[in-house]
């Protein structure tokens, strides 16, 4: 038995109504005004998430050092139990990412199996397997006290029957909203807990393929993993699932649960929508600068980087330009003798953050924080 999808009330449905406005306006957006910045914002959104996911299970990588691995930087200064998970991460979710759109796409055990095996591969132990379900018992202790469970998920025995249950559901459309569905898919998962690992982020990869599904954005930005990622919202996170009971109980009413999803729908629709604004900003202004010192405007984008993200690699700036090795050196070697850039490090693991001449408008806008409204306030 899985929970039941709760009703939603009169304020659900207005806050649901209002995050389908937002998305609805910034794909208008991104349609109607696809500026160079764009491609950044996706790798900056699928790297923060990754960044995000990974920091709620305890593995503390930056989202710009993802951005780095992601780009295939050898000399990014993490753990190398760091650096596994998060291009395991990664890979799931660039596995997910080209599921958008595949039209005779169905859910099944084998293929939510296979994911998992994706992410959890590195670490297949017998003890605890990869890609099958558990064997075993599997708690989630209180953060408080180690000893005591939080949380007991249903016996090993129930797993198989309750997952063909939940594929099942997953295949069968209720009527239900996608983004209603996509966080029922997520407590589905979680309050099964059918690994031995990695529960919590195939809860939150499986939300995000639900979303993607629905077609509306690029699955880049349709995930909410940052948001729960950030510390209060974390905290939130497993306070609403502590909630829910020490033991399965799938005959309770989840409304809290869904209630918190729908927050993170919108403010994360918020976050969004304000990056989108304010790299947009940031790239006129630098390409505004740009063409003031007469240097060929390819350079925008490694200032854009360096100014959004704090800093710029050679690599990364020939990725996104297509330069070669020597073309790419040529360029930041100019803007460090102007001192818009300055080197940090030396050899394969530099790096260059913004110098002293780098223009302050274009710094100002970067850093321009974004205040986020409660959806819920005065409903």
């Amino acid at each position: 038995m899985l929970f039941p999808t709760p009703e939603l009330t009169a304020a659900d449905a207005r806050v649901l109504a209002d995050v389908d406005r937002m998305r609805a306006e910034l794909r208008h957006e991104l349609q109607a005004k696809p500026g160079k910045w764009t491609g950044g914002l996706r790798k900056f959104l699928t790297a923060d998430a990754v960044a995000a996911s990974n920091s709620i299970e305890g593995f503390k990588v930056s989202t710009i050092d993802v951005e780095d691995l992601i780009a295939g930087e050898r000399d990014v200064e993490v753990s190398e139990e760091n650096k596994a998970e998060t291009l395991a991460y990664e890979r799931t979710m660039t596995y997910i990412q080209t599921l958008h759109d595949v039209d005779d796409f169905t859910y099944s055990k084998g293929f939510l199996n296979a994911l998992h095996w994706l992410l959890q591969g590195h670490r297949h132990t017998e003890r605890r397997p990869a890609g099958q379900w558990r064997r075993g018992p599997v708690y989630v202790t209180d953060a408080r006290d180690p000893s005591i469970a939080a949380y007991t998920a249903p016996d090993a025995d129930q797993v198989s029957t309750l997952m063909e249950e939940l594929v099942d559901w997953l295949n069968t459309d209720d009527g239900q909203h996608p983004l209603v569905r996509a966080a029922m898919a997520h407590l589905h998962l979680v309050s099964i807990h059918p690994w031995a690992d990695g529960n919590g982020r195939m809860s939150r990869s499986l939300q995000t393929l639900v979303i993607a599904r629905e077609g509306v954005l690029a699955p880049e930005f349709s995930s909410v993993e940052a948001w729960l990622g950030r510390p209060g919202n974390t905290w939130e996170y497993y306070q609403v699932l502590g909630r829910r009971g020490s033991t399965y109980r799938p005959d309770q009413d989840v409304s809290e649960w869904l209630r918190f999803s729908l927050t993170a729908y919108h403010q994360q629709a918020q976050t969004v929508h304000a990056r989108w604004v304010r790299s947009g900003t940031v790239w006129a202004r630098l390409a505004k600068y740009v063409a003031g010192i007469r240097l060929d405007d390819r350079v925008v984008s490694a200032l854009h980087d360096a100014a959004m993200s704090g800093r710029v690699r050679r690599t990364r700036y020939e990725q996104a330009e297509g330069l070669s090795v020597q073309q790419a050196q040529r360029d930041l070697r100019d803007l460090v003798a102007l001192e818009v850039l300055e080197p940090v490090g030396r050899t394969r693991a530099r790096f260059y953050k913004p110098g002293p001449a780098f223009p302050e408008a274009a710094l100002d806008a970067a850093s321009t924080p974004t205040a986020l409204d409660d959806p819920y306030a005065g409903l």
